[in-house]
């Protein structure tokens, strides 16, 4: 099959939909199909690479995004998704390019969306205390809410979410084309220390021996919410640990964090976007604990590729990531996870370790492409089914009394 993936919000320094996109693309391509995928950037290019063809459009940079660029000539996209002449469309992005789904349909051609993002958890973030008790003003939101979901699950033959959590929203308004399919995450990259001295040398760079090492990986954009890493910190350290925290990645929130962090006098080391993904494995393993405080994350990439290093992750449970996790991190509401983390460092060391590895090893990415594929095929065979029954049925009517 030629599978052509379409996505905006995709940049250099973005983390999950990236990795997402790369992974499914080399798992499309490793198992024969014929993979494209249309993506943003500064310039135009054309390019084969590990995940396949890989197509990039010139389109603006959209502001305070922190560098994320989008597809919006509507027509210019259509006119190439024409000329690819795509066995199945697979979208990455439900607001700005619902209306492939509408292309798709109008030319024959089976697509799903993956629904990388909660609208739910979007608009408690977007109007906060909206759904508070006794407020009347939530059943209009959340009414919004479902009106766009339904032009979504409508506008595509599948919806596909990553976790029950994710797909709750799309539940609620009985979409019966949801399906589900987990992401994974490279266990090979993204490993448990070998034996040897607890002293790697990513973690003499941040802290001391005696020092407990917390890491936070991630986007800093307001919807991650990267400032409750700082305020776990700050709790941790007040009540007498020896914390110290490294924030690996970028985003709009970073100038804030920063002054925020000299200003309170924390000890917080910003290492920036790591391109190379052994890098931030060896950062990731060395830690004691990671923190994952995005409430909005509906799977949560960089909190999985903690656990396969063996380090437990702290995390929201307003998110999808407490049933990503499970018995191998804690999960916390509210803005301070100082708690998750006292709780898990109080569980010994090597089966703390050893729980987060086992935890990771039911989401390799082998998996993840197989049910990926499954929905692809799923789809062609549809086609196939109805293509010959609406023969069947001609012929049918052509046939002489």
């Amino acid at each position: 099959m030629r599978i052509v993936r379409v996505a905006n919000y995709v940049a250099p320094h973005s983390g999950g939909l990236r990795t997402s996109l790369r992974e499914l693309g080399a798992g499309y391509l490793a198992a024969g199909h014929d993979p494209v995928l249309i993506i943003p950037g500064p310039s135009d290019s054309d390019k084969q690479t590990p995940q396949g063809r890989v197509i990039t459009l010139s389109g603006p940079r959209l502001p305070f995004t922190g560098g994320y660029r989008a597809l919006l000539r509507k027509r210019r996209v259509a006119a190439l998704l024409g000329e690819l002449r795509p066995d199945t469309l697979e979208v990455s992005d439900r607001t700005t390019l619902r209306w492939t789904g509408r292309w798709a349909r109008e030319h024959g051609v089976p697509a799903v969306m993956i629904s990388h993002e909660s609208l739910t958890a979007l608009m408690r973030l977007a109007v906060p205390g909206l759904d508070l008790p006794g407020l009347t003003r939530w059943g209009p939101a959340l009414a919004l809410v479902d009106a766009v979901n339904r032009r979504t699950a409508h506008a595509y033959r599948r919806v596909i979410c990553t976790t029950a959590w994710a797909a709750a929203e799309f539940e609620r308004i009985g979409a019966a084309n949801l399906v589900r399919a987990p992401l994974g995450v490279d266990l090979a990259t993204f490993a448990a220390p070998g034996p040897g001295p607890r002293g790697r040398p990513a973690r003499d760079a941040y802290a001391a021996p005696d020092e407990v090492l917390l890491v936070h990986a991630g986007r800093l954009s307001p919807e991650k919410k990267p400032q409750r890493s700082l305020t776990t910190l700050a709790s941790l350290r007040a009540s007498g640990l020896p914390a110290r925290l490294v924030v690996a990645g970028d985003g709009p929130l970073r100038r804030r964090l920063e002054r925020r962090a000299a200003r309170d006098r924390l000890p917080v080391t910003f290492a920036g976007f790591l391109p190379d993904r052994t890098d931030l494995a060896a950062l990731l393993a060395s830690a004691d604990v990671a923190i994952a405080p995005g409430p909005a994350e509906t799977f949560g990439l960089a909190g999985l590729e903690a656990l396969a290093c063996g380090t437990p992750v702290v995390v929201s449970a307003e998110s999808a990531l407490p049933e990503v996790v499970g018995e191998a991190g804690a999960a916390v509401p509210g803005e301070d996870l100082s708690a998750g983390v006292t709780t898990v460092l109080s569980w010994p060391e090597e089966a703390r370790r050893a729980a987060a590895r086992a935890r990771a090893e039911r989401f390799g990415w082998p998996a993840a492409v197989r049910a990926f594929l499954a929905i692809h095929e799923s789809l062609k065979e549809d086609d196939v089914q109805t293509g010959a029954a609406a023969r069947a049925a001609v012929t049918a009517e052509r046939r002489p009394a």
